[in-house]
C-alpha cells in the first residue's frame, strides 16, 4: 500500500479545492462486504495530474465528468487522475468494501450473546479508504452527506441526526466542513438513551446485551456530557458546531474512544458490567470530557499535518483532566493523571523513540511515520506542557489566545505557528521562547533539591538537568504527632512559587528546614523530581501522612523514577507500599502503586529468585486492605485489593475458595470480570482445566466472556495449551482485534518460563510476517501484548537488537519493539544495580 507523504498532500491541497462527497452505503450485501457508492465534487485550481485513494474488495465502475475510466488502473490504493483540466469536476466510484476485524474501517461485530450484529466505522489517519474513495487528507476539509441502507430494525448514527425514510434507508443529515477522516457510521441495532440538552438532542447508545448496564449508569453519563457541554461553553466563545451529540459504546474498539463530531465513539468496556472503582468512573468521565474538547480543538479547527496531532490530543487531555474537575463531583481529577497518565509520558519521553511534543516536520514525512507519534508524548507529556503554561501565562490569557485561535481558524485547518501566534496575541510573554524551550526538545529534566540549614534559617537550592523553564511550587512540611497509629501526619508549614533555573535558590526562608521539602508540590510541571536525603527519610517512614494526594502523587512518581533509574532498590518500593498503602484513602493513588509494583517490580525489576518474596509481600499487603476494608465504608479500594490479591496469588487455596463459593468472605460477590481474573491465575498455577474453562464460558457466552476463555486457554500450563494459543495468534488470520489480545496476555507467565523459553526466538520472525500481512491494528497489538515481556535477560535482549535490523518490519511494529526492547534494557539496568 502507498502511504501519503507530507509533500504530496501539500502539492494536492494546493491543487484541489473538494466541496462536497455524498457518499451512499448499503450495508445489506452480505457478512464479507459492503456497497459503497461516491460522489466526490471537487475544483482543480490548474491543469494537471492528481490521485484519489480507495482500498476496495472489487472496484466496479469509476467515472470523472460523466467519462468511464479503467477500474484496472487502480494501483494498491491509489487511482490516477490525470490530464484534469482547471474547473469543476465530479468524480463517481462504485465499489465492494471488505468489513474489518481489527477495528479498522468498517469494523462488523457479532455479539455471542445474542448472535445481534453491529458495525462502525474507524477512520482515523487513512482508513477512510476501507470505507469510500476520498482525498484522504486533513486539509482538504468538505461536507459530507451520506445515505445508509442497513438491514430491518436496526438503527443507523452519524455525524448528523439521521433520519429513516420510507424505503428503509437512512440518510444523514450533511455536515458542515470536515476531515475526511473524522466521518462515522454506526449501524445495527442499538440499545438508545435520548434526551435534548441546550436544544440539542443527545443520546448514548449500547449493543442491546449491555442495555441494563448501560440503563444503570445512563443519569451519570449524561450528567457528565452536560455539565462538561455547558462548561466548555463559558470557556469557549464558539458554540458547539455540530447539530447533535451522540456517544456510541462500541464493541472491539482500538482506541478508549474518537472524536467524530456528533457521534463519539467509545470502547464499550466503558459500559460496566462488573464492579468497578471510583476512579474507574473518572476515567470514563475523563474522556467523555476529553472527546467533547475535541469538537472544538481537533473538529472544529484541525490539524493540516499529522506532525502537529498534539494540537489535538494535548488540548484534548488537559481540557478533560480539568474541565472534569470544574464541572463534576470528580474534583481530584489531576491526582489519577499524575499517578497514572504522567509516568506513561516520562516512559515514552526516555526512550531511544522520543520525540517533541511538536516534532520537526521532516520527522514525519507520511502518514506511517505519523501513526507513531499516537504516544504518552502527544497525550501526557503535552498535557502537563499546557498545564505548565497555564500556570505560566494565567488562565485568562490562555483562554483568550484560544478563543481566537478558533476565531481564526473554524471549520478549517491550523498550524503550530498559528496556535503560538493566537496565544502570543493574548499575553505580553514571550510565547514563542516557551514553545521552542517545551515543544521543539525531547526529554525529561530533572529537579534536585539541595536544603541547607544554618541559625534560624533555611535555604533551597535546585539543581536542573535539562533546558526547559520551570514554573513550580515547592512545599515546606513538618510533623505533626498523630495519637493513632500508623505514621506521623505532615503538616503544610509553607508553599511557595519559585522559577527554575531563573531564580532557584530561594535563601534565608524563615524557621528550622523542613522535615519533607517537595519540588513540583501540585504537580503543575513536567519534570522528574528527586528529594534531598532527610527529606526522604521522612517520606519512607511518614509518605502516608502527608495531607494533599497530590504531593503523595509527586512523591510516589519520584520514587518510581527512582527505581526505574537503578537508584532506589525495588524492593524499597514494595517496602514502602507495604508500609504506606494500608493508610491511604485516595484510589487512584492505591491502583497506581500496586500497578507499578505488580507489573514492573515483581514481573521484571526482580529476578525469579526474588519474585516468590515480592508476590508474598504483595499478598500481606492486599489482606491488609481487605481487612481495612470489612466495614464496607470503602468498596473502591476493597475491589482494588482483591483484583490485585489474585494476581499476585502464588497458592491456589484461598482464589479457588473464592471462585467456587462466588463470593470473598465479607464481600464482594464475584461478578464475571472477578471471576475470569481469579480463572486466568488458577490458569497459571495449574491449578484448573479446559472443562473448568468451558463451564464458565458457558455461563457467560458473552464477548467478554470469549475473551477471557482465550486467556485462560493460552495460560494454560501445557504444551498443547501453547502451541494452539500460538498458532491462532500467528496463523489464524480471522482471529479479531480483542481476540487476539486476550490469547496474548494469557501466553508469556513469569511462571512457566521453562514451558515458553522455545518460543521466544520464534516471536520476531513470526510477530514479523504477521504485521505485514494483518497490519498495523494487528502489529501494535503483537508488539504491545505478544512480546516476551517476561524474558528479562540478555539472550531475549540480543535477539530483539538483532530483530530490530529486519528491513521487512512495518513501522507500527518496529516502534513497539524499539520500545519494548529498551524496557528490557531498563529492567536488565535496574536488576544489575540491585
Amino acid at each position: 500500500m502507498s502511504v501519503l507523504t507530507r509533500d504530496e498532500a501539500q502539492t494536492r491541497a494546493q491543487f484541489l479545492d473538494v466541496h462536497r462527497y455524498t457518499i451512499d452505503l448499503d450495508l445489506t450485501a452480505g457478512e464479507e462486504t459492503f456497497d459503497s457508492r461516491t460522489v466526490i465534487q471537487f475544483t482543480a485550481t490548474a491543469a494537471g495530474d492528481t490521485f484519489v485513494e480507495l482500498k476496495p474488495a472489487a472496484l466496479r465502475s469509476i467515472s470523472l465528468d460523466g467519462q468511464p475510466l479503467d477500474p484496472a488502473d487502480l494501483v494498491e490504493n491509489r487511482f490516477p487522475l490525470t490530464a484534469l483540466t482547471a474547473g469543476a469536476h465530479e468524480l463517481r466510484i462504485d465499489a465492494a468494501m471488505r468489513y474489518s476485524r481489527t477495528g479498522e474501517g468498517m469494523h462488523r461485530f457479532t455479539d455471542p450473546t445474542d448472535n445481534e450484529t453491529y458495525v462502525y466505522t474507524q477512520l482515523f489517519m487513512e482508513d477512510v479508504q476501507r470505507v469510500f474513495a476520498a482525498f484522504d487528507q486533513p486539509d482538504l476539509k468538505s461536507v459530507f452527506e451520506l445515505t445508509v441502507t442497513a438491514p430491518e430494525g436496526w438503527t443507523v448514527l452519524g455525524n448528523g441526526i439521521a433520519e429513516q425514510r420510507d424505503d428503509g434507508r437512512w440518510t444523514l443529515a450533511a455536515t458542515p466542513p470536515i476531515s475526511t477522516y473524522l466521518v462515522a457510521v454506526a449501524a445495527g441495532p442499538w440499545h438508545s438513551v435520548t434526551t435534548e440538552h441546550a436544544g440539542l438532542p443527545f443520546g448514548i447508545h449500547c449493543r442491546r446485551s449491555l442495555a441494563p448496564y448501560l440503563d444503570a449508569d445512563a443519569d451519570e453519563i449524561l450528567d457528565i456530557t452536560r455539565a462538561c457541554f455547558d462548561r466548555f461553553h463559558e470557556k469557549f466563545d464558539e458554540p458547539y458546531p455540530f447539530d447533535s451529540y451522540d456517544q456510541a459504546f462500541v464493541p472491539e474498539f482500538n482506541a478508549g474512544a474518537m472524536e467524530n463530531p456528533g457521534l463519539v465513539t467509545f470502547r464499550d468496556e466503558f459500559v460496566y458490567r462488573s464492579a468497578v472503582t471510583d476512579t474507574e468512573r473518572q476515567t470514563r468521565g475523563m474522556v467523555i470530557a476529553h472527546e467533547m474538547a475535541h469538537m472544538w480543538f481537533g473538529d472544529l479547527v484541525t490539524l493540516a499535518w499529522w506532525d502537529d496531532i498534539w494540537l489535538n490530543e494535548s488540548f484534548a487531555e488537559y481540557m478533560g483532566y480539568q474541565t472534569l474537575a470544574e464541572a463534576t463531583r470528580y474534583t481530584d481529577t489531576w491526582v489519577d493523571f499524575g499517578v497514572a497518565r504522567k509516568g506513561w509520558g516520562y516512559d515514552a519521553d526516555q526512550r531511544p523513540s522520543t520525540h517533541p511534543v511538536a516534532p520537526d516536520p521532516a520527522a514525519v514525512p507520511d502518514t506511517a511515520s505519523a501513526m507513531l507519534n499516537f504516544d504518552g508524548i502527544s497525550y501526557a507529556k503535552g498535557a502537563s506542557a499546557l498545564r505548565q503554561l497555564v500556570a505560566w501565562l494565567g488562565e485568562k490569557d490562555f483562554l483568550a489566545g484560544i478563543n481566537a485561535h478558533f476565531a481564526r481558524h473554524k471549520f478549517a485547518n491550523a498550524t503550530l505557528a498559528d496556535f503560538i501566534d493566537n496565544l502570543a496575541s493574548a499575553t505580553d510573554r514571550d510565547v514563542h521562547a516557551w514553545a521552542d524551550a517545551w515543544l521543539r526538545t525531547a526529554g525529561v529534566d530533572t529537579l534536585t533539591p539541595q536544603v541547607e540549614e544554618s541559625a534560624g534559617t533555611w535555604s533551597l537550592t535546585v539543581d536542573r538537568t535539562g533546558s526547559r523553564p520551570h514554573r513550580i511550587a515547592v512545599g515546606a512540611y513538618d510533623h505533626a504527632p498523630d495519637a493513632h497509629a500508623g505514621p506521623d501526619r505532615l503538616v503544610l508549614r509553607d508553599r511557595f512559587e519559585i522559577d527554575v533555573p531563573q531564580n532557584g535558590t530561594a535563601k534565608d526562608l524563615p524557621g528550622r528546614r523542613p522535615a519533607l521539602v517537595v519540588l513540583n508540590d501540585g504537580d503543575l510541571s513536567y519534570a522528574k523530581v528527586r528529594l534531598d536525603a532527610a527529606s526522604w527519610d521522612t517520606a519512607v517512614r511518614d509518605l502516608s501522612g502527608i495531607p494533599d494526594a497530590l504531593t503523595r502523587a509527586v512523591v510516589w512518581n519520584a520514587a518510581r523514577d527512582m527505581v526505574r533509574d537503578g537508584e532506589l532498590a525495588p524492593t524499597a518500593y514494595l517496602d514502602a507500599a507495604r508500609a504506606h498503602l494500608p493508610h491511604e484513602t485516595d484510589l487512584a493513588l492505591a491502583q497506581g502503586v500496586l500497578a507499578f509494583a505488580g507489573a514492573h517490580i515483581t514481573g521484571r525489576y526482580l529476578g525469579p529468585d526474588k519474585r516468590p518474596a515480592a508476590l508474598a509481600t504483595l499478598t500481606a499487603l492486599c489482606r491488609d486492605l481487605i481487612r481495612r476494608t470489612e466495614d464496607g465504608h470503602n468498596p473502591g479500594l476493597r475491589l482494588i485489593a482483591v483484583r490485585h490479591l489474585i494476581d499476585a496469588a502464588t497458592q491456589p487455596d484461598t482464589i479457588q475458595d473464592w471462585l467456587g463459593n462466588g463470593t470473598v468472605p465479607g464481600g464482594p460477590e464475584l461478578d464475571p470480570e472477578l471471576r475470569w481474573r481469579i480463572l486466568t491465575r488458577l490458569a497459571v498455577l495449574g491449578a484448573t482445566d479446559e472443562s473448568v474453562i468451558a463451564a464458565e464460558l458457558e455461563q457467560d457466552p458473552s464477548a467478554t466472556g470469549q475473551e477471557g476463555a482465550a486467556r485462560c486457554r493460552a495460560a494454560l500450563p501445557t504444551p498443547e495449551a501453547k502451541a494452539a494459543a500460538w498458532d491462532a495468534l500467528f496463523n489464524d488470520d480471522t482471529l479479531s482485534n480483542y481476540l487476539f489480545t486476550a490469547t496474548a496476555q494469557g501466553f508469556w507467565q513469569p511462571e512457566q518460563a521453562d514451558l515458553v523459553q522455545d518460543y521466544v526466538p520464534r516471536y520476531y520472525p513470526e510477530a514479523t510476517r504477521l504485521a505485514a500481512r494483518r497490519g498495523p491494528a494487528i502489529a501494535d497489538a503483537a508488539g504491545r501484548y505478544a512480546f516476551p515481556a517476561y524474558a528479562v535477560d540478555t539472550d531475549s535482549l540480543h535477539l530483539g537488537e538483532q530483530a530490530l535490523n529486519d528491513k521487512t518490519l512495518i513501522p507500527a511494529l518496529r516502534r513497539k519493539l524499539i520500545d519494548q526492547i529498551d524496557d528490557l534494557r531498563r529492567a536488565l539496568a535496574v536488576r544489575d544495580a540491585h
